[in-house]
């Protein structure tokens, strides 16, 4: 079979600019398959459009939520908070032929595979603590008092659980049962809008900013799922990083005041075939 695996982020098409970055993606091949990162946008109908333009372009379509797809934002006419939303969103994703991380993990057999292709959706639980800081509530703190607080603060609500936190623990451990029940003969790419690991966090400009990245409880799962490649978004930094020899691609677009300053700004990155560390 042929075909290649895609992957891109951080499309935020609130802004016309990324909406015309959307407008021009196209597979090299029709049998490619595309990975969505999160941060698609903040209001159901442009998620919906998204989903049905890249639907209609690529073989399979697969999608991790990021944050924004999160947001009670006051302009959505959809209202719906926290796990709520949540769900409603993986309807309109099937509804639309995109697979979420509610359904089977598809397996992909194009070139570099077989590979089972598993979006996740784990929130984080503020362990990526801020530098100096030895609890959570004081991370929070140096945080708020840096002026470098998340609008999740604000616009991400985690009902009917008490805290992100105890959200973020509810999807690791339905998560763990989920990728413990893959075929232990095939390597996976997994796909989540955090990293898996905080390393990448370090080169952030506001460290601070760190909590809202992630979770501590999910640092060997590159090693324990078999990662071919780990695929992330959120920091808005896109690159290729290795961590026990495991390939992590931040695959961001980001907001236009960031990429418009990139001298080469391509969109789509290649997930398979791999490629070899440097």
């Amino acid at each position: 079979m042929s075909g290649s695996l895609l992957a891109i982020s951080d499309l935020h098409i609130a802004h016309p600019d990324n909406r015309a970055i959307v407008e021009s993606l196209q597979p090299d091949d029709p049998s490619d398959w595309l990975i969505i990162a999160g941060d698609v946008a903040e209001r159901f109908d442009d998620i919906a459009w998204v989903f049905a333009v890249l639907r209609a372009r690529f073989a399979e379509v697969i999608w991790s939520p990021g944050n924004h797809e999160l947001w009670t934002h006051p302009n959505d006419r959809v209202q719906l908070r926290g796990e709520e939303r949540y769900l409603k969103l993986v309807e309109l994703a099937r509804r639309l032929g995109v697979h979420t991380p509610e359904d089977p993990y598809p397996v992909f057999r194009g070139h570099g595979g077989p590979v089972v292709v598993a979006p996740l959706f784990t929130l984080y639980d503020y362990s990526f603590m801020a530098p100096g800081a030895a609890t959570v509530e004081e991370s929070l703190r140096l945080a708020h008092e840096a002026g470098v607080v998340c609008t999740d603060e604000f616009m991400l609500h985690p009902d009917p659980y008490p805290t992100r936190g105890d959200w973020c623990r509810a999807r690791i451990e339905l998560t763990e049962r989920r990728l413990d029940a893959i075929d232990p003969a095939l390597p996976t790419v997994l796909v989540n809008h955090y990293p898996l690991v905080r390393e990448p966090t370090m080169v952030l400009r506001y460290p601070e900013f760190a909590q809202w990245c992630g979770t501590a409880l999910t640092a060997d799962w590159h090693l324990k799922y078999r990662a071919a490649a780990m695929i992330y978004g959120h920091l808005h930094i896109p690159r290729e990083t290795w961590y026990d020899g495991v390939r992590f691609e931040e695959v961001s677009v980001g907001y236009p005041r960031e990429w418009q300053k990139r001298e080469r700004r391509t969109w789509l990155r290649q997930v398979l075939p791999s490629r070899q560390p440097a």
